[in-house]
């Protein structure tokens, strides 16, 4: 861990908490403002439809401005973004909250580049160790992000209001991390240069499918159950400090793993790992379904996390197999784009699902893309020994 990579892991963490808070409050402000009640989550989908979207536009930036200069942006966005929410809270406007956390999700899509910069800051032989604890500065965003909700959220007359003041300081506090870094210079530019392969080969690689497919399967159902918490314990009538409580408990499952994922990876392979995540997955539905006291919701969330870490980790390990450098903005635009369009549907499904047909049909329905993933390793790692074993 050299001195970029401790601060890509402070961004890291700062990057969650704001994400822990919007999760932990939009769905509820959602719902003291949507004129539907099923339309709750629609600023949790606006985040990251939003993301999906600026996908093609931050690799872009990227390749035009290095890695700081488009992280700078995007925080730039955080800032701009989270006033406006703070306004849309103020004048009780849906829509308009609506609107800016679609425009806070291009700060989202810079943010999930962090894991593949710490590739690129760490010798090769160390890359899964630098994503794996990289990963770890979530750890910030699990303690902070939870508590800077429930500390913020009678800060002002409305209701979480206060929330989105606090990441606006958040954004700040970003940048000026963000400036104390170097990242490896962009390669001058030449004249018919390589670009390498076009993105619909690197695409159709077996690697790149379960890795974008893990990626996304692995957020996706994480997301369905997570965005749904919040609503679900009010509905069973729990206070916003136990909803923040196991959301803190569910994020440190998510990035306490990231001091040891590395090693794991390295010791047992990247499919192993990724398929205890698959296992751990299911045990979190398990558990949810068996009721809805404090307790399981608290252990369900927190494999949820773990089972996260796994499947995240390894989808991004085993998607620097499918890549070249000269691919790599490309590549690592089309996997996030995949995380984002699963996670929008996910975060409408979520509200949606849990409004009108309850926790544990959500749960149930989160068994079909645990399953698909599992199906997604086991058909790789059946390529990869028929290619050592061929008849």
């Amino acid at each position: 861990m050299n001195k970029n990579l401790w601060l890509l892991a402070a961004a890291q963490g700062l990057f969650l908490t704001n994400n822990v808070v919007f999760i932990a409050i939009n769905g509820l402000v959602g719902l003291s403002l949507a004129p539907l009640g099923w339309m709750a989550t629609l600023p949790v989908m606006g985040y990251v439809v939003g993301g999906a979207l600026s996908t093609p536009l931050v690799a872009r930036t990227q390749s035009a401005f290095g890695r700081q200069g488009s992280f700078q942006i995007g925080l730039l966005v955080a800032l701009g973004s989270a006033l406006l929410c703070w306004w849309a809270a103020m004048d009780k406007n849906f829509w308009l909250l609506v609107a800016a956390t679609v425009i806070a999700g291009y700060y989202s899509a810079n943010g999930q580049l962090y894991r593949f910069a710490a590739a690129e800051l760490a010798a090769p032989d160390y890359r899964e160790k630098a994503v794996s604890l990289v990963l770890a500065g979530g750890l910030v965003g699990a303690v902070l992000g939870p508590n800077l909700a429930s500390r913020t959220r009678n800060l002002l007359e409305v209701p979480f209001a206060g929330a989105y003041l606090a990441l606006a300081v958040v954004a700040l506090l970003s940048m000026a991390v963000m400036a104390f870094m170097k990242f490896p210079p962009l390669p001058p530019k030449k004249a018919n240069a390589d670009t390498g392969r076009p993105l619909s080969e690197i695409m159709r690689q077996p690697v790149f499918i379960v890795a974008a497919a893990g990626a996304a399967l692995g957020y996706g159902v994480m997301n369905l159950l997570m965005a749904a918490t919040p609503l679900a314990m009010q509905v069973c009538g729990f206070e916003f400090e136990d909803a923040a409580l196991v959301l803190e408990w569910h994020v440190i499952g998510m990035f306490a793993p990231g001091f040891f994922t590395g090693h794991l990876i390295k010791r047992f392979g990247v499919l192993t790992i990724m398929g205890v995540g698959v296992l751990l997955n299911a045990a979190c539905i398990a558990i949810a379904l068996t009721g809805v006291d404090l307790h399981q919701f608290l252990i369900a969330l927190f494999l949820l996390g773990v089972g996260w870490n796994f499947l995240f980790t390894g989808s991004t390990t085993l998607s620097l197999q499918a890549y070249r450098p000269e691919e790599k903005d490309r590549a690592q635009a089309a996997i996030n784009f995949f995380v984002f369009a699963t996670m929008a549907v996910t975060s409408f499904a979520s509200g949606a699902l849990v409004t009108t047909q309850g926790w544990a049909l959500l749960n149930l329905g989160s068994l079909a893309p645990v399953a698909l993933t599992g199906v997604a390793l086991g058909w790789l790692a059946w390529l990869r020994r028929a290619a050592h074993n061929p008849a």
